[in-house]
């Protein structure tokens, strides 16, 4: 069982391990400078079905699909699937993921839901409740943008704080026995708002949260930035990013040189014209398991911290003039 170090923070006994993963992606994110590293291109942003939002479920259950397959699994050794995406009530995970006929847990964290369906099944694998877990999440560009913003038809103006959703899913096959990256700790982000109420500026809205865990973190386990090669956000972009490494800087943290960001990676800048860089569920779980997942297992990198960062308001909230809430969770990832 988990050793609690404080409110939120804890260590595994007995870590879980990372058995296999995989990440698909769409057209725009396959051209990108991450592309060589993605399991799967898929060209077609409608991925043959005939709504967007039911190509995003079709993302979804071809990156848990690819995974299990990866591990020489079938579907009936997976005990129990934690999964969300940004489309309302989860629909994108329920209807991509029901004819697997897996024991089911939809999960909503926004943009952080990869790092919080990492620690629902770490926590489900180690507690005993299931030999194996999967964690997967999802996004796609013109399923948000339908949801969260203008209708694409409308063709607005999209300011440069902007950033863009990602058409891509992440999954990753936690186990309670096999694998070579073992997910050491874990800690529970809390709701950050900090009267944010421009939806174009997400960075921003998201910093705050992603330093409050890193913060509480490296108190909780006496740990500090130099201590892990590489510290990865979810989706800050390009202006979240220099505006964390600011807010840890005050905090006595220099994360400069370990601070990477899933958003700002993934899209190039100066050709792709994505503004300050990709977002969405899908975004950080791509990069993740087809990018640092990887590295992890080849040995390149030896541990890491992994944190996914949501903005958690709905389109309802944005219209009645609310504030942005975000939330940021952390993963301690380790080569074994």
């Amino acid at each position: 069982m988990p050793q609690n170090l404080a409110r939120g923070v804890f260590l595994f006994d007995t870590p879980p391990k990372i058995e296999s993963f995989a990440a698909v992606v769409g057209e725009k994110e396959g051209s990108g400078p991450m592309g060589d590293f993605f399991d799967k291109v898929v060209t077609d942003s409608h991925f043959g079905q005939k709504t967007w939002e039911q190509a995003e479920s079709r993302f979804q259950l071809e990156a848990v699909s690819l995974a299990v397959r990866k591990a020489n699994l079938t579907k009936e050794d997976i005990d129990i699937i934690c999964a969300g995406d940004l489309i309302n009530q989860c629909t994108g995970s329920s209807y991509g993921l029901r004819q697997l006929e897996i024991p089911f847990m939809g999960l909503y964290g926004a943009c952080s839901t990869m790092a919080e369906s990492l620690i629902a099944a770490s926590l489900l694998t180690d507690s005993g409740a299931a030999k194996r877990s999967a964690a997967v999440t999802s996004s796609h560009f013109s399923t948000a943008e339908r949801q969260f913003r203008a209708p694409l038809s409308y063709g607005g103006q999209r300011t440069p704080t902007a950033q863009w959703t990602c058409t891509a899913s992440g999954s990753a096959i936690v186990s309670a026995d096999k694998g070579n990256i073992a997910v050491y700790s874990a800690c529970v982000g809390k709701i950050t708002d900090m009267d944010i109420t421009d939806i174009s500026n997400m960075g921003a809205a998201m910093a705050p949260a992603a330093m409050g865990v890193l913060c509480r973190y490296f108190e909780a386990t006496n740990s500090a930035p130099t201590d892990f090669d590489a510290i990865v956000t979810g989706d800050l972009g390009i202006l979240g990013s220099q505006l964390l490494i600011e807010l840890m800087a005050k905090q006595g943290y220099d994360i400069s040189s370990v601070h990477k960001d899933c958003g700002e990676m993934i899209f190039d800048k100066d050709t792709q014209d994505t503004h300050c860089g990709g977002s969405g569920c899908g975004c950080s779980a791509s990069v993740l398991c087809g990018y640092f997942l990887p590295m992890l297992e080849q040995g390149s990198l030896k541990k890491i911290l992994f944190i996914a960062t949501g903005a958690l308001m709905s389109a309802m909230s944005v219209q009645q003039g609310e504030s942005i809430p975000t939330i940021a969770h952390l993963l301690e990832l380790r080569r074994i």
